[in-house]
């Protein structure tokens, strides 16, 4: 097995995260009776794996999340078991999430895969291959996706997929995507392999691994602008964003923004969403340009058209990205009833994980009790969706801007995005006073936003497809 596996550096930190300290998640979470009784059900690779470990730090949370993980990779379902850790390898292969590769790598080998396969994509059945443009577009560009990628995937012949088998593929794309998006936003580090002298699987250089800080030239507590902020700056920062949500709340109970000031607002906060990052926007520096990365030869055998990325529009002098009207077509009218018809029972537990991260509160904002957190909530996954052209007609976008300083909006641009390139240094630069369990939080949000966001765009395609 470990041939097979990608090259990856050895964590520069102890402990399951590079960006979280090893006792926090430690005492955030005890590891407690439950999470490993999860674990015991729930694991495919039998391990208390590192995400989990971060993940346990929200347990109600990870139980959603395992038993979704599970059905979808080993219970009854249109796909044999290869096919479902071949498609994980793929999807985590868009973002050079080495970690998600190398853990699939080995589970497709158990369940029986062809070793050959993994020699890369010239070496797969070609249906198999035919997955390689609706993996590429959803993991950038989902908006693109259209019902002619459907035909074009459906249509009679021997390397046809059934209307069930594309359903549960896209369910498993748009999850790695998704869950690679928080394995580089936590900074999940390369698990350690108990065969091995010094517990670290393969000593080798890449440059996408997960724990290479290395764009962080070594300075974990620095900010992210010129000038170190003490305990007094981010405590104001702290205080002044309460104080931003109370305001927000007496604002509401008094008037309401008009539909059409509200759409204006939308679109003025999609527009500036596609300028974090780039251009005279963002003031921090981003360590490679898109279209140079280079993408390590182990992780681009998975990858056709490695340059494909989000699409950086105010670079390129465009500003257009199509509005999907959510109303038009949403998760619980349209995309849940699709899901659960044509791939039994994922939409329930689908549906209970995407509620749960949502609704996920314990009423604090750092050292504060007794705070209602569901306008920041709600801001945090409505912007993930902004930035993916998605909008509610009833949300009033004035909040994002509201609530979300710049540091945070380039966090979530980035891991939402552009994943591989996250920093500790981005982790670091937000919210400086929060718990890192409530930024696990944002990061679960982050993820669940990004995955029911990609799902609309396909399930909408498949839905025009058959009508």
């Amino acid at each position: 097995m470990k041939e097979k596996r990608v090259q990856v550096s050895p964590p520069l930190t102890r402990g399951p995260s590079a960006f979280i300290p090893e006792n926090e998640v430690m005492q955030a979470n005890g590891l407690d009776e439950r999470t490993n009784l999860l674990v015991e059900e729930y694991s495919t690779s039998g391990r208390l794996d590192n995400i989990t470990q971060v993940m346990s730090i929200h347990t109600q949370y990870l139980e959603s999340f395992l038993r979704s993980q599970f059905y979808m990779l080993r219970m009854d379902g249109p796909l044999p078991l290869p096919y479902r850790h071949y498609i994980a390898i793929m999807a985590a292969a868009r973002h050079q999430c080495s970690y998600l590769i190398n853990m699939h790598v080995d589970e497709f080998l158990k369940t029986g895969g062809i070793a050959e396969w993994l020699n890369g994509l010239e070496y797969i059945p070609q249906r198999l291959k035919n997955l390689n443009e609706i993996n590429k577009l959803l993991a950038h560009r989902p908006w693109l996706i259209t019902k002619e990628h459907i035909q074009k995937l459906v249509k009679t012949g021997e390397n046809n997929w059934s209307l069930p088998e594309l359903v549960h593929a896209v369910v498993l794309l748009a999850h790695y995507h998704a869950l690679a998006s928080f394995v580089f936003g936590s900074g999940i580090n390369p698990e350690r392999d108990p065969d091995t002298s010094n517990g670290v699987r393969l000593i080798a250089v890449n440059n996408f691994c997960v724990c290479d800080l290395a764009n962080d030239n070594n300075i974990e507590n620095a900010s992210l602008t010129s000038s170190n902020f003490g305990i007094a700056d981010s405590l104001s920062e702290l205080e002044a964003l309460m104080e931003r949500m109370k305001r927000l709340q007496e604002d509401k109970e008094d008037e309401e923004a008009s539909q059409e000031e509200m759409a204006t607002r939308f679109e003025k906060e999609k527009k500036e969403s596609l300028l974090v990052i780039s251009g005279g926007i963002c003031a921090f520096p981003v360590p490679f340009s898109f279209d140079d990365e280079i993408v390590s030869t182990d992780v681009s055998r998975y990858i056709e058209d490695p340059g494909f990325g989000y699409k950086d529009f105010a670079r390129r002098g465009e500003d257009h990205l199509p509005t999907f009207r959510a109303q038009d077509y949403t998760w619980e009218n349209h995309g849940f009833s699709l899901v659960n018809r044509l791939y039994s029972d994922i939409g329930h537990l689908l549906d209970e994980k995407f509620r749960m991260v949502y609704n996920l509160t314990y009423n604090t904002m750092a050292t504060h009790e007794d705070v209602d957190t569901t306008t920041l909530r709600r801001a945090l996954f409505n912007y993930v969706h902004c930035m993916y052209g998605i909008r509610y007609d009833d949300y009033d976008y004035g909040e994002v801007n509201q609530l979300l300083e710049r540091s945070l909006k380039v966090y979530i641009k980035t891991v939402t995005c552009y994943p591989e390139r996250t920093t500790k240094r981005m982790y670091d630069s937000y919210w400086r006073q929060f718990k890192h369990s409530e930024k696990v939080h944002v990061n679960l949000l982050l993820m669940e936003a990004r995955m029911q966001a990609e799902l609309l765009y396909a399930l909408r395609a498949i839905t025009r497809h058959l009508t």
